[in-house]
């Protein structure tokens, strides 16, 4: 049994027993199937100590030649690059791991290098989450060169790891010529030019790039210019099913730029426009490709956009004659009476589930309001919830539909 291999293990590396690994290495024990080990930091409904290096030592050396562990989840802990080191230990020699996650740890650019490398060899991992590890510039290097020679990866988040223009460029030149990642997320780079050239380049790589699934860009403060050179290569991208822009500087041409794409028939299935400023003509733009037989979008989020009535109601208009668009986030918009008008009747016809958007309606003196439901695209991105699933769907729609839109789709294989 994992727990008492750990038993074993403390003693013989002198390392105090953590009671909250304890736990879940019993509880682990207890599935017969492949297990995911959680030992989150900021799980609510479990007593936690957090894991340190040393703890990271010892769980290592238990998962070394174990074959039915498949994800390990170590959010939210107190590893440094010294636990990194660990890590790495492991991954070169652990031949069943698929999923990684290490969101908000301590680890920099040393402990950034250590992981890449290990995963020049590393032959099974598919997923690997940093998000908010401050690796830099240059622990995000180490990872755009693995990508030169691991053809296993599929899923790389490097957001709120301080990346900065060169290692972005990097990224998207690897990106040309490798065919195996499926879904990368570079959100919040630090960026101190105007003229975005990282932009430039993420455009050029989807030229070239027919694979990729999911591309997040948040907080690159892009405008719509940079929106601009993105739709020029997104008319010849066959790939790309999820575009997430959040939190920019996009307005209303921008929106026409994207809704132009929708109109020639983009494979684009999620867009993220949450916290810009599209207004109501990038709204009544974008409907204006929705309610096209030939657009396939199926998400679109677009809380805090300034949005007035005339392009809210307008929303509602073309989704009672398009049936492919079936989830819509418009909270922090312009809520008037008969905007919430407009989307009761839709929810109350069928044709919206609430599940399905972030607003529910309710009387008031006889007047309609709307109040804010927890739902989004990923609404459980950065925390644990106090109840309910950790990956609920109404809070984590983009998860549904996207494992949906693999099940339909067949790629064709990489050329190595």
């Amino acid at each position: 049994m994992l727990e008492d291999l750990y038993y074993k293990i403390c003693a013989e590396v002198q390392v105090p027993i953590n009671v909250y690994v304890m736990q879940v290495l019993e509880d682990a024990g207890k599935d017969t199937g492949d297990a995911v080990i959680k030992l989150t930091g900021n799980d609510r409904l479990k007593e936690v100590k957090r894991l340190n290096d040393n703890d990271l030592l010892a769980v290592s050396k238990i998962l070394n030649g174990n074959e039915s562990v498949k994800g390990l989840d170590l959010r939210y802990n107190d590893i440094t690059d010294q636990g990194a080191r660990h890590l790495a230990g492991l991954l070169q020699d652990n031949v069943a791991i698929q999923s990684l996650n290490l969101m908000c740890n301590n680890i920099e650019a040393e402990g950034a290098e250590h992981i890449a490398k290990s995963l020049h060899l590393n032959k099974t991992l598919k997923s690997l989450r940093l998000t908010g590890n401050k690796i830099g510039n240059k622990g995000a290097m180490h990872f755009a060169s693995m990508l030169q020679i691991n053809n296993n990866l599929e899923e790389l988040d490097c957001s709120d790891c301080d990346l900065d223009t060169q290692s972005l460029i990097a990224f998207s030149i690897v990106l040309n010529s490798n065919k195996h990642i499926r879904v990368i997320n570079l959100s919040r780079p630090l960026l101190y030019s105007h003229q975005e050239e990282t932009t430039i380049h993420m455009a050029r790589m989807l030229v070239v790039n027919q694979t990729l699934r999911e591309l997040h860009l948040g907080k690159h403060e892009m405008t719509d210019t940079g929106v601009e050179r993105l739709c020029e290569a997104l008319h010849s991208n066959k790939s790309l099913r999820y575009l997430d822009l959040r939190c920019n500087k996009i307005t209303r041409d921008g929106a026409k730029f994207l809704a132009e794409v929708l109109k020639q028939g983009s494979p684009l299935e999620i867009l993220d426009l949450s916290a810009n400023r599209i207004e109501d003509d990038g709204a009544i733009h974008l409907s204006e490709a929705i309610v096209l037989p030939r657009c396939k979008l199926k998400a679109l989020s677009i809380p805090y956009n300034n949005i007035g009535t005339l392009g809210l109601v307008t929303i509602t208009e073309v989704m009672k004659i398009s049936s492919s668009l079936s989830h819509i986030y418009i909270w922090g918009n312009k809520l008037e009476e008969s905007v919430c008008v407009a989307f009761t009747k839709l929810m109350r016809s069928g044709r919206l589930l609430e599940m399905h958007t972030d607003v529910s309606p309710y009387m008031v003196d006889g007047h309609v309001c709307l109040a804010e439901l927890f739902h989004g695209l990923h609404r459980h991105f950065y925390w644990t919830p106090s109840y309910g699933e950790d990956e609920d769907i109404a809070s984590n729609s983009a998860l549904a539909l996207s494992a949906n839109s693999d099940d339909l789709l067949i790629l064709p294989a990489p050329l190595d």
